[in-house]
């Protein structure tokens, strides 16, 4: 199989949420089950600092500085960068005009017009580098205009007549709307906005994607039963449905190259699942580094998120008080809206022995969280997939969460009589059931032996990026055929 994975971001390159995990870890687990693997990418530049959680590094070396791409009436140039990770060769496609604006996403149609740039530009790069792929992996709106393109501009291309596309949806509320006066400009006709780029009058580039990929994917099994619903579809959910048949559910997984305690390098003593006494070392460090007092056998409640409603921080804000009234400490690391950031903060303020908080990004400090908490709290309002659970899992750290997406499909509620589960999950969106659950996590707390199975529990688990890797592969492969 010849696959070429496009996104808008990938780690270590750039980041600002779980697609650039997807788009940095998948394509190494694809090759290493033999999957002939090319990423591309926009090079950004002009971002040698960090801000919030967005993550940015020169990349490889220049391979030639003559990709002519067809865009606004005529003909751009852009340079290309080349750079290898794990024997995975990734591409940058490099327009000062485009991407040296010292941020990843901005706002507003301008956005749409410089990730449809990128979308054409990849397409001629794709015919640069050789052979035709079998199939096209493309992820959310950024690059929903690429399956149009293919679906009009290069229709007649017998390069692409046996390439399929799969388009990966990673989270549904992100769609790129913008003004249907654009299209000329973007080089594409009434026929394509009518058939499937139209959305109330505006038009949408992930609706474009979803109308004219070969297949669809997203990101756990539920949540590609969830957007089919109004409630979450956001306005697709009848697409969606006309189209479930081309949908299939992924999970994504975890790189436990990378968060793994019995080798991560960020953490001051490593544990297993068969020797775990170093977790006990996490806590402590992780209460110093908060400055909270190192009570040990306190529980220690911890969140590591963006600040949004999305992510449940209304239910957390409304919970934290009756938390805390347990005698329980809690840590955060995020950033987000700044109301929030001042409510964490004055929760700080008021309850300074039981509460650490650190507004930004921190990828040390993510992982000792992730080592030194007892429990992980993820109530969001809708989780696509999720990672921090996972992540959480693998670490010993229970999660308590909302069953949403890939929350519920990777969380089950641990019950103490036949001592199953690895976590504790909630359904209705409510503060008051977040605090049920909690209580009920404290009481398996309060029992060493169970709180132990849970935990081992938890740290069985199996959600590599090789499992999702070979379900991937077997989606390529029914894609292609179908396109044959």
């Amino acid at each position: 199989m010849k696959i070429v994975l496009v996104a808008s971001e990938a780690v270590p390159y750039s980041k600002t949420g779980g697609l650039a995990d997807v788009s940095g870890a998948l394509p190494k687990a694809l090759k290493r089950i033999g999957v002939d693997i090319r990423v591309i990418l926009p090079r950004y530049t002009g971002m040698s600092f960090r801000h919030g959680d967005v993550v940015s590094q020169a990349n490889g070396y220049q391979i030639f500085n003559d990709l002519a791409v067809p865009f606004g009436g005529g003909v751009k140039y852009a340079s290309v960068y080349e750079d290898w990770l794990d024997d995975t060769p990734f591409y940058f496609i490099d327009s000062p005009e485009f991407f040296a604006r010292g941020y990843i996403y901005g706002a507003g149609d301008s956005e749409v017009e410089r990730f449809g740039f990128f979308s054409r530009a990849a397409l001629e790069l794709i015919k640069r580098l050789g052979d035709p792929p079998d199939v096209i992996h493309c992820n959310d709106w950024q690059t929903g205009l690429l399956p149009a393109y293919l679906n009009s501009a290069y229709r007649g291309d017998p390069y692409f007549w046996r390439t399929a596309t799969f388009f990966s949806i990673h989270n549904l509320a992100y769609q790129g709307i913008f003004n249907s006066a654009m299209l000329p400009h973007l080089g594409l006709g009434y026929d394509v906005f009518e058939h499937g780029l139209e959305f109330h009058g505006n038009a949408n580039a992930l609706k474009s994607g979803l109308y004219f990929s070969t297949a669809l994917s997203t990101v756990s099994r539920k949540y590609a039963e969830e957007i089919q619903t109004p409630e979450y579809g956001n306005q697709l959910d009848g697409l969606l449905r006309w189209r479930k048949n081309d949908l299939i559910g992924i999970l994504n997984g975890v790189d436990y190259y990378e968060w793994n305690p019995a080798h991560d390098p960020y953490l001051p003593a490593h544990f297993s699942l068969d020797h775990p006494a170093g977790k006990r070392e996490c806590k402590r460090a992780l209460l110093q580094q908060y400055h909270l007092p190192e009570d040990l056998d306190r529980p220690l409640i911890a969140i590591i998120t963006r600040l949004t409603t999305q992510k449940g921080i209304d239910l957390l804000a409304n919970a934290i008080w009756r938390i805390l009234d347990t005698g329980a400490m809690f840590v955060m690391l995020g950033s987000g809206a700044q109301s929030y950031e001042d409510y964490f903060q004055h929760v700080r303020d008021s309850r300074p022995d039981q509460v650490g908080v650190y507004f930004g990004y921190n990828t040390a400090l993510a992982h000792q969280i992730e080592a030194g908490a007892d429990m992980y709290v993820m109530p969001s309002a809708y989780e696509p997939c999720g990672l921090n659970q996972m992540y959480s899992l693998k670490y010993g750290t229970v999660p308590i969460v909302r069953g949403v997406g890939g929350l519920e499909d990777t969380i089950t509620n641990f019950e103490r009589t036949s001592k199953q589960g690895n976590g504790f999950k909630f359904y209705d969106y409510s503060a008051d059931r977040l605090v049920e659950k909690f209580y009920e996590a404290l009481m398996v707390y309060d029992d060493k032996s169970l709180w132990h199975q849970l935990q081992r529990n938890g740290m069985m688990a199996d959600h590599s990026w090789e499992r999702a890797a070979r379900e991937y592969l077997n989606a390529y492969q029914l894609v292609a055929a179908s396109k044959r």
